[in-house]
């Protein structure tokens, strides 16, 4: 996997998808909402294991721009604000190739958190920045 590149990346902002064809020749269709909830960011991420946090209310969210990173990965500054995520390509080929599984993840812990994917964040009193 560590082979593959994109050939084409196209901001689909009408549907809100990452429309991205891989060098192997798989596309995928990814969800703004997707990557925004599984942004590879330490605000999302945590600095650690059990440090994740959940993202709620990203339904709506858009990609206002997408600026490349090196050779290696690019990074989408949200409509929400959120631009601190790296998104290599490996790990945009697996959220493609996986999505139904990392749909599912998210939706089992908004029901373990007791939260709906349409509510709105929390506020941060303290930790990472939230940009």
């Amino acid at each position: 996997m560590d082979n593959l590149y994109p050939q084409a990346i196209t901001v689909h902002g009408a549907s809100r998808q990452l429309e991205i064809t891989f060098s192997d020749g798989l596309t995928f269709h990814i969800p703004f909402e997707l990557m925004r909830v599984y942004s590879p960011s330490a605000e999302v991420k945590g600095h650690g294991p059990g440090q994740e946090v959940l993202q709620t209310g990203k339904r709506d969210v858009g990609i206002e721009a997408l600026e490349p990173v090196g050779q290696y990965a690019v990074q989408p500054y949200f409509s929400d604000g959120h631009h601190s995520g790296i998104y290599t390509w490996i790990y945009l080929y697996e959220m493609g190739r996986d999505q139904a599984q990392w749909w599912a993840r998210y939706e089992e812990r908004l029901q373990a958190a007791g939260v709906g994917r349409d509510d709105p964040m929390p506020e941060r009193g303290k930790g990472c920045a939230s940009h």
